[in-house]
């Protein structure tokens, strides 16, 4: 597994470019207005997280989800699923989203030869038969357009199979300034590969003018854009605020996808709706009339063996504050897939030989996220 820092400090990190607009909400309408709050929470350090809570994990995946060729770990590559998997250029972004999932992870950037050897290892004969993608996320990999665009091309010289390739970025909002011809030069004159662009907007107010201008200039280079959402206490935990969110997105041309409960993590409490809210929101979302379904999201966990789907039949069981989910992920072709992965502690292998796992619940507390914050 990656190394991690001991008692690690996630430290506060903030664009100059979302710097000047909380400042702009802020004198515009208030430290306590909806959407200064809304970038306030998910991007300024506060107390709540050095709190005591049963979040304790250090990671997203409490399993080994590393890979070796030849004898050895290839480094920022991650398999999980039969037909794709992740690889992670490098762990720095513009600005720290405190409920990263990658939070505690020692902070690195591979180099070119490194790079190389992820690529090699997607086009070898170990994974080549059925690796059709791959998701290149970190860290913000636009953040690094020369090392990003070596490593797009590595994978076309090295491994053919690869048809599709999805960038991870927040860049959008983060500091869409930075997003020019030497990241637009990366998606052109790439036959037989398909380019998707996930990014993560969270509430209506992180579309600014000039995060929309770089979705429409790179919507018209052919890639598709969609959007990774997650359900934050106090950010969009209402269904006012995802239906404007979804609405808006899909005016943009821009999928929604999986919309994620709050991961278990240390430091995350005070952002964690509970599943049961999740659930009931994404219930009134979906079956109102609210939204296009066209552009309905899958609510989901991210968990230790992987994301599972919330919907009927899923949760089996609570225990104290957790809940038991079931997931349709084969034991047996999660260690054909990645012969290095060991069943995590919260999880079991029901009759079938399905994965099951022990989840913690959110909770609905009133808790720090409605503190006013400091303006």
């Amino acid at each position: 597994m990656g190394a991690t820092t001991e008692k690690s400090v996630f430290p506060e990190k903030i664009s100059p470019f979302l710097k000047e607009k909380m400042a702009a909400l802020c004198a515009g309408g208030g430290a306590a207005s909806a959407d200064y709050r809304a970038l306030y929470l998910q991007y300024v350090k506060q107390a709540a997280e050095d709190a005591v809570a049963l979040e304790d994990n250090e990671r997203h995946w409490e399993a080994n989800v590393d890979v070796e060729m030849d004898g050895h770990r290839v480094k920022g590559v991650e398999r999980l699923y039969r037909h794709s998997l992740v690889i992670e250029p490098t762990l720095v972004c513009a600005s720290h989203c405190r409920y990263c999932l990658r939070a505690h992870y020692g902070m690195f950037t591979l180099s070119e030869d490194e790079l190389k050897q992820a690529a090699l290892f997607c086009g070898s004969k170990l994974v080549r038969d059925e690796l059709r993608e791959v998701l290149i996320t970190g860290g913000d990999p636009l953040i690094l357009p020369q090392r990003l665009g070596y490593l797009v091309d590595a994978l076309m010289k090295y491994a053919p199979n690869v048809k599709t390739m999805r960038i991870a970025t927040r860049l959008l909002s983060h500091d869409p300034r930075r997003i020019d011809n030497n990241i637009f030069e990366i998606f052109k004159h790439k036959p037989g590969i398909r380019f998707e662009l996930a990014t993560q907007i969270n509430h209506p107010v992180e579309l600014f003018p000039e995060t929309i201008e770089k979705i429409v200039d790179i919507s018209a280079l052919g890639v598709k854009i969609y959007s990774q959402n997650v359900l934050l206490k106090g950010v969009n935990d209402d269904v006012e605020t995802l239906a404007a969110l979804y609405d808006r997105l899909r005016e943009l041309h821009v999928e929604a996808h999986y919309l994620f409960h709050c991961l278990p993590m240390k430091g995350m409490h005070h952002l964690r709706p509970s599943l049961g809210k999740g659930i009931e929101l994404v219930k009134r979302l979906l079956n109102s009339g609210r939204i296009s379904g066209r552009i309905k999201p899958m609510f989901a966990a991210m968990t230790d063996i992987g994301k599972i789907t919330l919907y009927e039949g899923t949760v089996l069981a609570r225990k104290d504050n957790k809940v038991l989910l079931q997931s349709h992920y084969s034991y047996a072709d999660r260690l054909r897939w990645n012969p290095n992965w060991k069943l995590p502690k919260t999880a079991a292998v029901d009759e079938n030989g399905l994965l099951r796992m022990w989840y913690l619940d959110g909770s609905d507390d009133a808790a720090s996220s409605r503190e006013i914050p400091h303006a």
